[in-house]
């Protein structure tokens, strides 16, 4: 069972990915492009992919992500786990992807804020995570 205390950063999370991966799912090939080019710059493996399908994939992704953060019967150890991979992802975009970052290479620069914001999301699954391995049974 979720419990309040997990509940709400789920809530809170799982919007904001259901509604990343909804707005995606409207992606014009453009956008796409820019979707697809900003993750195969930081991650090559990704580059042979097709930008409209590497897009539609990602929607799926964050709204499966979102719905199941959202929903409260998927267990918050589960949930944790997946929005942790996802997170660490993004975080890792925002630390490899040259201009995201000053010079120190943690602080954002401007044009890394709209990523930088992953972190929160790499910190409601580490909390959540923890929350679910110290529960007395």
């Amino acid at each position: 069972m979720v419990k309040l205390r997990q509940y709400i950063p789920r809530v809170a999370a799982g919007a904001f990915i259901l509604n990343s991966g909804l707005t995606k799912r409207k992606a014009d090939e453009e956008t796409a492009q820019g979707i697809h080019g900003m993750a195969a710059g930081t991650f090559p493996f990704l580059a042979d992919q097709d930008p409209v399908q590497f897009t539609r994939t990602l929607s799926t992704t964050e709204i499966s992500l979102g719905t199941a953060l959202l929903v409260p019967f998927v267990p918050t150890g589960v949930v944790a786990l997946g929005l942790g991979a996802f997170s660490a992802g993004l975080v890792a975009m925002y630390l490899k992807t040259p201009g995201m970052t000053e010079a120190d290479g943690i602080r954002p620069t401007p044009q890394g804020i709209g990523l930088a914001k992953d972190v929160f999301l790499l910190g409601i699954a580490g909390g959540l995570l923890v929350d679910a391995l110290s529960r007395k049974k």
